[in-house]
């Protein structure tokens, strides 16, 4: 297996593979199907497999779906879900890669592009459940590698915890992530910020990383994901989730980040624009609050997926994404059952670049 496409502390520029940015085009979208006895959504089946077949149709109206399966029951059952009497343009392939919870984003690999050949190659990332908070983990550990197998790509281990969610890049030379979360002792206790920031040059081929503070949204048990906060939409446009009211308790840290992104931003050569995306209003389910936002969209081929949550704000945000993505079809998708596993369609997604 190869070590690294780069030596992490070199400062040769650029190195041969870099991540391609989301909205680029896609050989299809991986998800892991949800097992009744994980612990991501407790009390909300079959609602959950209702959203899996909504979001599977949206997406198979635009490219193919690989969907992980533990075995051949819960392919049996997943199949009695997504595909009753529809015609799809495209298809839904199963794959027997068992993993232990749902959230493709976060143990699924990163797939890179080699910038002379094209070739693809996978990140395969260390995985430990969000800082060890929700043992055991080793099945989705072991997601990418085995995808690596079944597509025939090579994959580099950095040595480095890290979530798909905890990044977000915009297929040039930018990354964006939180300290709260990739600076957090429960990942990497033993990498310094120089060390991380090198890793990431090194196997995303980025140059430049633009941190956030985090640390999430209430409710949010991953120490502050940035696809909850801020994410690309185009080379030059970062899309930040917004707070209005200051009685909120989201309020601080937002205005926090935003203020962030706007230092960040001064004296460049080439800004980037930033738009607000707002929350909606809190949703609350058994005492507890969820990090519902906006923010976690899915960009699939010729589609936006966007979390809704029967907010008047559902509207404000679609209306502002379909101004920033014109060339796709802005589609909400209820997320209010989803939510309760404190994530949403970004989170359960993986893209796999053509």
């Amino acid at each position: 297996m190869p070590d690294s496409p780069l030596n992490p502390s070199s400062q040769e520029w650029p190195p041969p593979y870099y991540l391609p940015a989301e909205w680029e085009p896609h050989r299809g979208t991986w998800l892991t199907w949800p097992r009744e006895d994980g612990i991501s959504f407790p009390g909300r089946f079959p609602q959950i497999y209702q959203a899996y077949r909504r979001l599977i149709d949206c997406l198979t109206d635009h490219e193919p779906v690989f969907v992980n399966v533990n075995d051949e029951a819960m392919e049996d059952d997943a199949r009695h879900w997504v595909e009753p009497e529809r015609r799809r343009p495209h298809p839904v392939v199963f794959y027997r890669h068992p993993a232990d919870e749902a959230w493709c984003r976060d143990h699924g690999p990163t797939f890179v592009r080699h910038r002379q050949t094209g070739e693809l190659a996978i990140v395969n990332w260390d995985y430990n459940a969000w800082g060890g908070k929700y043992p055991p983990f080793d099945r989705d550990n072991a997601i990418p590698e085995r995808i690596a197998r079944v597509r025939g790509l090579k994959q580099f281990k950095p040595g480095i915890v890290l979530e798909g969610g905890s990044i977000d890049g915009n297929g040039r030379s930018l990354l964006l992530t939180t300290e709260s979360c990739l600076l957090n002792p429960n990942r990497n206790p033993n990498l310094s910020h120089q060390e991380i920031e090198n890793r990431l040059s090194a196997y995303l081929g980025v140059q430049e990383i633009l941190w956030l503070e985090g640390p999430g949204l209430a409710g949010d048990d991953t120490d502050g994901h940035i696809d909850n906060l801020a994410r690309f939409v185009a080379e030059d446009t970062i899309v930040i989730s917004e707070e209005l009211d200051p009685a909120d308790s989201n309020y601080p840290s937002l205005r926090a980040n935003f203020e962030r992104l706007q230092a960040l931003n001064r004296n460049r050569q080439r800004p980037f624009r930033i738009v607000g995306l707002p929350l909606p209003r809190p949703i609350v389910q058994e005492n507890v609050r969820l990090p519902a936002s906006y923010v976690n969209f899915y960009l699939a081929n010729g589609v936006a997926v966007v979390p809704t949550f029967g907010d008047a704000n559902d509207r404000t945000a679609l209306r502002i994404l379909q101004e920033l993505l014109p060339e796709r079809k802005v589609v909400g998708l209820d997320s209010r059952d989803v939510i309760w596993g404190a994530g949403s369609f970004h989170c359960l997604t993986q893209q796999e670049p053509r």
